[in-house]
């Protein structure tokens, strides 16, 4: 990622200089606003410098000091937490509108097929914390890209390695559940559920990615990594992971003996 991207969004940015700006109009010292609203004076400083997302308290409270009669209030709207992650976005967009997908992930349960609990579990997870209305945000998102898997005429394709299927994300339970969510999943006869058990040396150790193809024809590879992703169409790049694909699609259990596997492990729970 570039180093624009590592900066707070221009919509905190923006919304903390404007009150700050109708702060001094109205001269309200900062000091004055944070104990109005309940807060330290540090972090109504942030707020106000972009480094933290302003808060919808913060912003009555201040919309009512500075006399700014709902313009302060009106920034609420767009300073929601996005949905997904800011670099996701763009394969987001393909994602919706591919003809087919065909996934690799070797250390977690594909996204389009996490449980709510899993995604809940993650997310908690998340460093650093994730405050609770982004959480929601992005439970929500998740789970509004599953309804892709409901479009029969496109085919889904997910191998699964399988240190995935035996980490209990979430605890015993809520695994369990996940993994029966795997086997209602794979039994759509426009998805396919592989798992690729432990082989040893192979291209599935060099990490996740997600092939697709356009309405268009057009194929492309998506990977992601602990902060960054990339999104490409370069022949040679997308013809080396349509390789290594190919290898792992050798390696992996049939989806028959997918299930078999899937639900001996769901059994054991």
């Amino acid at each position: 990622m570039g180093e624009a991207n590592s900066q707070p969004p221009v919509a905190w940015r923006y919304c903390g200089s404007q009150i700050k700006l109708w702060r001094a109009e109205a001269g309200v010292s900062r000091a004055a606003l944070a104990d109005e609203a309940g807060y330290d004076c540090e972090y109504v400083k942030s707020m106000e410098n972009g480094r933290r997302r302003p808060t919808l308290r913060l912003l009555q409270v201040a919309d009512q000091m500075c006399g700014a009669g709902g313009k302060l209030t009106a920034a609420q709207e767009y300073l929601k937490p996005e949905k997904f992650l800011s670099y996701s976005e763009d394969y987001m967009r393909y994602e919706a509108e591919a003809i087919a997908l065909s996934s690799y992930q070797p250390f977690h349960i594909p996204g389009l097929l996490q449980t709510e609990q899993t995604i809940r579990a993650l997310l908690d997870a998340y460093l650093p914390p994730l405050d609770d209305e982004t959480i929601e945000e992005r439970v929500a998102g998740r789970l509004e890209r599953q309804s892709l898997l409901d479009r029969r005429t496109r085919a889904f394709s997910f191998v699964i390695g399988e240190a995935a299927l035996r980490n209990p994300v979430g605890g015993a339970e809520a695994h369990k559940r996940q993994l029966q969510g795997l086997l209602e999943a794979g039994a759509a006869r426009n998805v396919m559920v592989q798992v690729l058990p432990f082989v040893g040396a192979g291209p599935g150790v060099d990490g996740p990615f997600v092939l697709l193809e356009t309405p268009e024809h057009e194929m492309l590879v998506y990977e992601e990594g602990q902060e960054t992703a990339r999104l490409y169409a370069d022949p040679d790049k997308v013809s080396a992971i349509a390789q290594r694909h190919a290898m792992i699609l050798r390696q992996a259990l049939n989806p028959d003996e997918s299930a078999r596997f899937i639900a001996k492990l769901a059994e054991g729970l």
